[in-house]
């Protein structure tokens, strides 16, 4: 059938509408009055992102108007907890502007919950404040939309469009409506990237009909790095994948317990292991160990040990610190607000957490920049204080020219969460308005006949379905094609077994790893005969392939750094101790669309703010 093509032009298109990418709007205007800013969103930016079903604390908040904490301590914290490699200027760059973002917050009707001793907001632990954040996600989209001149929602993005005139420049973006299926065009003079990282690249705990239940977001496909990888950015820390520890089966945090609650872990002994694994873990990662809090891998790596010894489950003690009506209603609305499916385990489990404790686990790996790891695009820093090696012209700028990236997008700045993502946009838009303003004569130059092939390739799983669905063997398989779900449980079980997931205790080697590779190319190869049933299976066919592009980024930077540096996210068992003398640096790399070869390297790692020396071998 004959699609209607759609062209939309602006100055600046975003791509995503969490909250990256409503702070990229925000800012957007604050900056470029005059622009033409177009925002595209692939479900609604109403409830879209990480941040959709509310969450019930803001993590990254510095409280610089009382003397709380300093950039500089944020800096040294999240060095620390990614074991000596982080973007010191970027996670900087977020840290110094993230409070008046928080301020903007509050004045948009967000409630945070406020320390009736102090007067001011209440903390959870060091770095995070508590709200009632059920509706953080309309609220803040609310700026976006007041801010954008045009806002596209239910626009699946599925490929970057380069200039045709200046190699390596963006000119704009492609994709669909999911629900007519409408083909557009979005030519642009910057493109922001806000768009989601990885879940589901890895299998998940949950099986059957509760595959959807993970930690991450499900309907966050790695489009963050699914879009930009073709593009040729360069990309940094696509092995520091994410294991989180959370309650069993419901994926609830545990955040709210161990900091405002005071509740602690043991295993089912009832003993406090960490302290016990201490002498171990020295000897594997040396005095990264001594770092206080201790590193957030380590202590996953000291549970995932006690399992592996048999004295599981692991257990967190609520019952122990329930103990008045107050710190009971914290304890169910912690959940409440953002993970509701665990208050429904503790029903279909008969658990009352104020009479028996709940077990943790470690959940399946996620590959984000928004969280407490660092996957992502190389970018280039602020002016003021990023090192020459780590600038080129204008901040959260990828190796591609015009091409800038918030949130899960940028590599390096670990631990921005919700509040320091929409900072991440605010400074890309900044930036990416003087951009624009520097080439106001210039336009993006595409193709006609590249429009043409990339529309025919967007939609050939909807024929390749038509074609071949009268050849059906037996339920959903066929010889001609395979289905997004077919594809997306293959994806899942090559990482799971071959890249380190949670049913091979997250250990991997080089010879997995290249059979891992061997794997992911057929399924590359076979990604060519996907079919798709309708428009919502067309969806689901570009989300599979944003996440085969990444899963094979993890592969290949988990393979290049020879050493385990997170113990605990995972292990390379041929390599199994940290090794500062070769691999105190980030890995990057390069894909190149047209020969489909990768590109791999080692860039430098730059400290800026003094007080390292804790982290730097000791003379013996």
């Amino acid at each position: 059938m004959a699609r209607r093509t759609k062209f939309v032009d602006s100055d600046i298109l975003i791509v995503g509408g969490g909250f990256g990418g409503c702070g990229a709007a925000y800012e957007s205007r604050y900056w470029g009055r005059d622009l033409k800013i177009v925002l595209v969103e692939k479900a609604n930016i109403e409830r879209s992102g990480a941040v959709a079903q509310g969450l019930s604390a803001i993590n990254c908040y510095m409280g610089m108007q009382w003397g709380e904490n300093q950039p500089e301590d944020f800096v040294r914290y999240a060095r620390g907890d990614l074991m000596g490699l982080v973007r010191e200027d970027l996670v900087y760059d977020i840290a110094r502007h993230v409070d008046s973002t928080v301020h903007k917050f509050e004045e948009w009707g967000l409630p945070i919950l406020k320390n009736p001793e102090t007067g001011r907001y209440l903390r959870e632990g060091k770095w995070q404040i508590m709200i009632h954040g059920e509706s953080y996600k309309p609220i803040v989209a609310e700026a976006a939309r007041k801010s954008a001149s045009e806002v596209y929602n239910r626009i699946m993005v599925t490929h970057l469009l380069m200039d045709s005139k200046k190699p390596n420049r963006i000119a704009g973006a492609v994709g669909f409506n999911v629900r007519n299926g409408d083909f557009y065009v979005f030519r642009a003079k910057a493109v922001i990237v806000g768009a989601g990282g990885g879940s589901h690249i890895y299998r998940p705990r949950s099986v059957g009909e509760g595959m959807g239940r993970t930690w991450y977001a499900p309907w966050s496909t790695a489009s963050a790095y699914g879009l930009l990888i073709p593009t040729g950015a360069k990309m940094i820390q696509m092995e520091n994948k994410i294991v989180l520890t959370r309650f069993k089966d419901g994926y609830g945090p545990v955040g709210a317990w161990f900091l405002l609650l005071k509740s602690h872990a043991t295993n089912a002994a009832g003993e406090f292991y960490e302290k016990d694994r201490y002498p171990e873990i020295k000897e594997r990662v040396g005095h990264y160990v001594d770092i206080h809090p201790m590193p957030t891998c380590l202590r996953n790596h000291a549970m995932l040990e006690e399992i592996k010894a048999g004295k599981g489950p692991i257990y967190m003690h609520t019952q122990k610190v329930l103990d008045t009506k107050e710190k009971e209603e914290i304890g169910w609305e912690d959940f409440l607000d953002m993970t509701i499916g665990q208050a429904v385990v503790w029903a279909s489990q008969n658990i009352d957490p104020k009479e028996k404790p709940s077990e943790l686990i470690t959940s399946e790996p996620y590959i984000m920049g928004s969280h407490a790891t660092c996957s992502g695009a190389w970018a280039s820093g602020p002016e003021d204080c990023a090192p020459a090696e780590y600038q080129w012209g204008y901040n959260r700028m990828t190796t591609v020219e015009g091409l800038f990236g918030a949130g899960d997008t940028i590599g390096g700045s670990a631990h921005k969460f919700s509040a320091g993502s929409f900072v991440e946009g605010r400074l890309a838009a900044k930036a990416a308005v003087r951009y624009v303003m520097d080439r106001k004569a210039e336009s993006p130059q595409v193709e006609d006949d590249h429009i043409e092939r990339l529309k025919q390739v967007i939609f050939k799983p909807l024929e390749t379905y038509r074609v071949g669905r009268n050849e059906i063997v037996a339920g959903t398989v066929a010889p001609g094609y395979i289905t997004p779900l077919q594809g997306l449980q293959r994806l899942e079980k090559i990482m799971d077994e071959y890249v380190g997931g949670y049913s091979m205790f997250y250990v991997t080697n080089e010879n997995l790893l290249n059979r891992g590779l061997e794997h992911l190319k057929m399924l590359t190869e076979d990604f060519e005969n996907v079919g798709a049933e309708d428009l919502h299976q067309l969806q689901r066919a570009w989300e599979l392939q944003h996440r085969i592009l990444t899963a094979e980024s993890v592969t290949r930077h988990t393979l290049f750094r020879q050493e385990t540096r997170w113990p605990g996210y995972y292990y390379r068992a041929d390599h199994p101790k940290l090794d500062d003398a070769d691999w105190h640096v980030f890995t990057a790399s390069q894909y190149d669309a047209k020969t489909g070869k990768w590109q791999m390297s080692k860039l430098p790692v730059h400290h800026i703010v003094e007080g390292f020396e804790l982290l730097l071998p000791r003379e013996a």
